[in-house]
């Protein structure tokens, strides 16, 4: 199978879809003669031209309420943040228009739209571009949530969220989009909500999503060494949540650790222990614990953000932890 980059399994999934939807197109700042911030929509504009690759002025509010509207009267737009740090200057259209526009128009219009773009820290870029939103929007009924992990899981599930008819946020990671990984020459899409057992286990369950994938994965191939065996499951999707993937495997383990990038308050790592508890405190043979961000705004400087983020040291010290180990 060929090996490709995260950016280009993305441009993938969108060239597809317009050529498949002629109501498909992409909206955002430099997605068009910029080739994309990220480089994601590169060569784009040249296929598709200027009514379908939108370069749009700095203005998220604006452009994200053209494509609510655009999406109101038939159309599948593509609305891309540079960050979804800058999703907040457009998070009324988004929360307040997209999200709640089938409910309160008594299911006349459906809101098609995809907004995707980069989500959590990418180094040393400050605390203003380094948030983790995605327990924000999966707070809001309305609104599909995918956090894709590597190249084939980004393709497949872009293709879905497309072609899905609700409003779908769709966040990716600028340190990810160099990410490589196999993903088939043919047509594949992914189901939104169902998450994928990254790695086997019967010793503890490590759940996670998006580039904390990377954490703990890299955790389980060390916990290996010490004849500790992880089950991995990559959410995918943070809404909806496969509890049942997650409930199911902590039967199996009866142990849970939790790695999310966020901070901890009201996190979606707070979430899965709550449903854990609640649906599988009988194979519970710990309390679960979760691995996050610390509770501050992400520092510039290159030590704190590696005490700060969540990390390989972190999440086997709390598998150590659930397993009553030293």
């Amino acid at each position: 199978m060929r090996v490709i980059q995260y950016r280009e399994a993305l441009r993938e999934a969108m060239s597809e879809e317009m050529r498949r939807d002629k109501n498909v197109f992409l909206m955002g700042e430099e997605v068009a003669e910029y080739n994309g911030a990220y480089k994601v929509s590169q060569g784009m504009l040249d296929e598709f031209g200027p009514d379908r690759i939108i370069d749009t002025p700095i203005a998220e509010l604006g452009f994200a309420g053209l494509g609510v509207g655009a999406a109101m009267n038939g159309l599948r737009p593509i609305i891309e943040f540079m960050t979804f740090n800058f999703s907040l200057v457009a998070i009324d259209q988004i929360v307040n228009s997209a999200a709640k526009m089938l409910a309160m128009s008594g299911g006349a219009y459906n809101v098609p739209i995809v907004f995707r773009g980069a989500t959590g820290n990418a180094g040393q870029l400050g605390a203003t571009h380094s948030s983790n939103f995605e327990n924000w929007f999966a707070n809001t009924p309305g609104l599909k949530v995918v956090v894709p992990s590597n190249p084939y899981d980004a393709k497949g599930l872009l293709k879905a969220s497309i072609r899905d008819n609700d409003p779908v946020i769709y966040m990716e990671s600028e340190l990810m989009y160099g990410d490589k990984g196999e993903v088939p020459e043919g047509e594949y899409l992914l189901p939104i909500g169902v998450a994928d057992i990254k790695r086997k286990g019967k010793d503890v369950t490590i759940v996670s999503f998006g580039k904390m994938m990377k954490v703990a994965l890299e955790a389980a191939e060390v916990l290996a060494k010490d004849g500790i065996e992880a089950e991995v499951i990559d959410l995918r999707t943070v809404r909806p949540i496969d509890y049942a993937a997650v409930v199911e495997s902590v039967k199996k383990t009866n142990r849970c650790v939790v790695v999310e990038e966020a901070n901890p308050i009201a996190g979606i790592s707070s979430e899965i222990a709550y449903h854990l508890q609640r649906n599988a405190f009988d194979y519970l043979d710990a309390p679960v614990i979760r691995v996050n961000s610390m509770d501050i705004p992400l520092s510039y400087s290159p030590t704190y953000i590696e005490a700060t983020l969540p990390n390989v040291k972190r999440t086997l010290d709390a598998v150590k932890q659930v397993m009553y180990k030293k």
